[in-house]
């Protein structure tokens, strides 16, 4: 069963909150607790909260606190992405979301309003938003004054848009359609939904009970007195007039459900105004807005107060009339919590024009499998740090180092050691504006445990020779000092390699912390994000041309790494032929490691969906699979790829992860006793917290065999 849904529009005024109500009453009918939940909101005037927000918690009841239910303001959002800290804002939404995950069994979720000025920014950020979520979408189109052909362009448009950013659709819904509109398509909306997707379309024609607002809506947001007409404040306004001329020209202007804007002073108009409601030659006025705080005259009171019944309600506020405006021109239709009239009209009308069977089973029924990299990532940071680690890295005096420890620290990822100078490393982090004060430092060559390491790794290396001159060498060096601290069980687990090659970072772990017992090769993966999936890749690090018996041991021990991160491993060895369609040495050793691989399982106990050999493209894509291979139960559906050598592996890999903008976290490295863990010389401190991550999460593992 799905857990969420993220209803967006692609501009202001689409009638919006109107939907959120009805599918919260759809997933209120078949789920127990919902929650309620927008990424981000409009900036708020002091003491007022986001509208739709106080409109379903109140009205529904949620018992959801309002801080816990929005991460930004719009403001807020657009700072953090032009400053470049967009990880930042990606990262809190995703948090604040998986609180309420895991205290609930669904989130709706809602996106902008569109009320800035830069609609592509928003309707690009929902979007975004709504994938690093996980979340498919519910997008509401406006129908709001529009011509048929331009609403079914705007529509057809705005789904093609969603879908090539990666978002799934749940469905659309064009809403505040114009009179005849359904008329004048006749069906054609049913084809454009069907055409190249197989999502339902639905039609909401205009209610002006619920896009226009009333006068009682007015005197609400203006904060206006009311004062004659107070029966009358429920009329719907369709216009604003604001009127500075003569009686003669402003009469002209009147069309019906204005609400007429004029100083105080202006008796003229005011009196014309009114006068022109009881006229049956001009149309229904919908109020009388009076402004700049200056009183009617009491000839002028005295004249309406004569009035039997004022037709029309007449507002004051103390604002001067362009004020008054340009805040009018911010307001519509706006549902409140404890409007149960108007509440009713929107569901009644959600109900009438959209099929709600089929609605609630794409947004409840339906089941996704869809992991982007944020999530992935935001699982691997949530289960590193219970029960938290504690990881040594040896290049403390670097710039990125320092900075992912700030971030580790900050997150409470790993308890962190960092080796070098403490007076050093503490200057080196003061002029980069970060705090390591949670950190252990240790000079490697003047800690208490040196003498120590020394004695242990004369011991374990003098059969090769090693002399103690050579082992103090050795032990000088913070990789081995760090590796040193792994093996003596002083930290969980190494990440080093920034700057320093893979064989400096693996060989003292090749040394003394040794392989795992029936493991004869210490191999690596990448964990793979794509902007759904993640997979994962070996051996693209470590082994440069395995044998049959290695590249089995890499797939298995790939297996078993892939599901220690909650990748299901199905696990595909790769070649240039799928099945018998090739032959060759390469070939044949593939198809031996794949029988190879299958007895060790069997032997281990373990039960993986393993084939091979398969072409990369058969293994990836399942309408490549159900023409080359139809009945394999790897091909097409593989989350584990194992490449023949590490020349094809490394290529591969580099090569999707440009080409498909995917995010390649690792080597990790598999195999070993302890986990260590090696870094791209060109990672950045994201990638270091990344790796800290998933190294925390080895040791965990590690911990309990």
């Amino acid at each position: 069963m799905s857990n969420n849904l993220y209803i967006t529009a692609a501009e202001e005024r689409s009638g919006k909150s109107a939907i959120v109500l009805g599918v919260m009453q759809i997933i209120l009918k078949q789920v127990g607790r919902v929650a309620f939940f927008r990424p981000i909101i409009n900036d708020q005037g002091f003491g007022r909260n986001d509208h739709d927000l106080d409109l379903i918690l109140k009205y529904f009841k949620l018992d959801i606190p309002y801080e816990d239910s929005y991460a930004f303001t719009i403001t807020q959002a657009r700072q953090l992405i032009t400053s470049g800290q967009e990880d930042i804002l990606f990262e809190k939404i995703l948090m604040k979301y998986k609180e309420l995950e895991k205290k609930y069994d669904f989130v709706l979720c809602e996106g902008t309003d569109f009320r800035g000025k830069d609609a592509n920014f928003e309707f690009d950020l929902n979007a975004d938003i709504a994938v690093n979520l996980g979340a498919s979408v519910l997008a509401v189109a406006s129908g709001r004054n529009k011509s048929t052909d331009d609403i079914c362009a705007y529509t057809a448009i705005t789904i093609d848009t969603l879908e090539e950013k990666g978002v799934e659709l749940a469905g659309c819904i064009i809403n505040r359609a114009p009179e005849g509109f359904l008329e004048e398509t006749a069906g054609n909306i049913k084809c454009m939904a069907q055409f190249n997707r197989s999502i339902p379309l639905y039609v909401i024609p205009e209610h002006k009970a619920l896009g226009n607002p009333s006068v009682e809506d007015v005197k609400r947001w203006l904060g206006a007195e009311v004062l004659y007409g107070e029966s009358s404040l429920l009329t719907l306004v369709d216009n604003y007039l604001v009127a500075a001329m003569q009686i003669g020209n402003f009469l002209d202007y009147l069309k019906p459900g204005s609400l007429v804007i004029t100083p105080g002073d202006r008796s003229d108009i005011i009196i014309a105004s009114l006068a022109s409601r009881i006229s049956s030659a001009y149309p229904n006025i919908a109020g009388i807005v009076i402004t700049g705080g200056i009183d009617l005259r009491p000839s002028v009171q005295k004249l309406i107060e004569g009035w039997t019944g004022i037709p029309v309600p007449v507002l004051f506020v103390e604002a001067h009339t362009y004020d008054t405006v340009q805040s009018v021109n911010e307001l519509y239709g706006r549902i409140e919590a404890s409007d149960d009239k108007r509440i009713a009209t929107a569901m009644g009308w959600f109900n009438k024009h959209v099929d709600i069977r089929e609605l609630g089973e794409r947004v409840v029924s339906r089941t996704s499998t869809r992991i982007t990299p944020r999530m992935f990532e935001y699982s691997l940071v949530e289960k590193a740090s219970n029960p938290r680690q504690h990881i040594v890295l040896p290049e403390g005096h670097g710039e990125r180092v320092l900075q992912a420890a700030d971030i580790i620290l900050r997150r409470g990822i790993a308890d962190l050691t960092l080796l070098g100078r403490e007076n050093e490393l503490s200057i080196k982090a003061a002029s980069l504006g970060i705090n390591i004060e949670g950190a252990r430092i240790i000079d490697p060559v003047g800690s208490e445990y040196f003498d120590e390491f020394v004695e242990t790794y004369f011991d374990a290396r003098k059969h090769k020779g090693i002399v103690l001159d050579v082992a103090r060498d050795r032990m000088s060096d913070p990789t081995y000092f760090g590796t040193m601290m792994v093996h003596k069980g002083l930290a969980d687990g190494m990440v080093s390699g920034s700057i320093t090659t893979t064989a400096q970072t693996i060989r003292p772990a090749f040394e003394f912390v040794k392989t795992k017992p029936g493991v004869s090769v210490v191999s690596s993966i990448f964990i793979m994000c794509f902007q759904s999936k993640v997979l994962a890749f070996g051996d693209c690090a470590v082994v440069p041309n395995p044998n049959a018996r290695e590249l089995a041991e890499i797939a298995i021990s790939s297996a078993e790494t892939a599901k220690i991160f909650n990748i299901e491993p199905r696990v595909a060895l790769l070649s240039y032929s799928t099945g018998g369609s090739g032959s060759g040495q390469d070939v044949e050793k593939v198809v031996e490691a794949t029988a190879i691989a299958k007895q060790l399982m069997k032997e281990r106990g373990l039960d993986y969906p393993l084939e091979g050999p398969l072409q990369y493209d058969a293994a990836f894509d399942l309408g490549v699979a159900k023409l080359k291979s139809p009945d394999s139960v790897v091909a097409g559906r593989a989350t584990v790829f194992i490449f023949p050598d590490l020349n094809t592996g490394n290529n591969t890999y580099k090569a999707v992860q440009r080409a498909a903008n995917a995010v390649a976290m690792g080597p990790v490295l598999q195999g070993l006793n302890k986990p260590v863990n090696d870094l791209s010389r060109g990672c950045s401190a994201h990638d270091i917290v990344d790796t800290v991550a998933l190294t925390a999460i080895q040791a965990q593992e590690a911990a309990k065999s």
